[in-house]
């Protein structure tokens, strides 16, 4: 069976709804401006659940992110895209996710695409990450980490994260981490 071409909301620059395109061409060439968003999940302990994208991934494969990063689909607000996406991704069902900022980004890849997102980063507080299952065609490897030895990390070796995730965890910090 064939999968089912995946069309996701495509917005204007103040985050309004024009429609919806086809996700692989809202990536194509310059890329599309479209709802996307980062979910966080922290543990009771405040660390995050930090997980490297899939090698299958067309854009960024490889690279550490927020816990799940995927897009909005028509009827859905960031809320609820993000309790779709992490019920799929890691089998966590939680009516616990809250909206905390978005942000607008242009990011390519190597020539093989670009990211071009109103970005939404929710989070959802102390979660127990124990039994949690991975959807192995999305995340290759899962780690708990504290937040300020992450914005460490980013700091010395930004090349290793995606840029949505570096640029929700500057706005957490509240300035810029320089170099990327």
């Amino acid at each position: 069976m064939e999968k089912q071409e995946e069309r996701i909301v495509t917005v204007d620059e103040n985050d309004n709804v024009i429609g919806e395109e086809a996700k692989e061409k809202c990536h194509d060439g310059g890329g599309i401006l479209h709802r996307g968003f980062l979910a966080m999940v922290l543990n009771n302990a405040g660390e995050l659940l930090l997980t490297r994208r899939s090698d299958k991934k067309r854009l960024w494969p490889g690279f550490w992110d927020g816990t799940v990063a995927s897009h909005v689909f028509r009827g859905e607000d960031y809320v609820h895209a993000s309790m779709r996406r992490l019920r799929e991704e890691i089998g966590l069902v939680t009516d616990q996710v809250r909206y905390t900022f978005k942000f607008r980004y242009k990011a390519g890849y190597n020539g093989v695409g670009t990211e071009h997102e109103i970005c939404a980063v929710t989070i959802v507080r102390g979660v127990e990450t124990d039994g949690l299952f991975y959807d192995r065609n999305e995340i290759s490897e899962v780690r708990l980490v504290d937040l300020n030895v992450l914005m460490k990390a980013i700091k010395r070796n930004g090349h290793l994260y995606t840029p949505w995730l570096i640029l929700a965890m500057e706005h957490m910090a509240g300035g810029s981490f320089g170099g990327h």
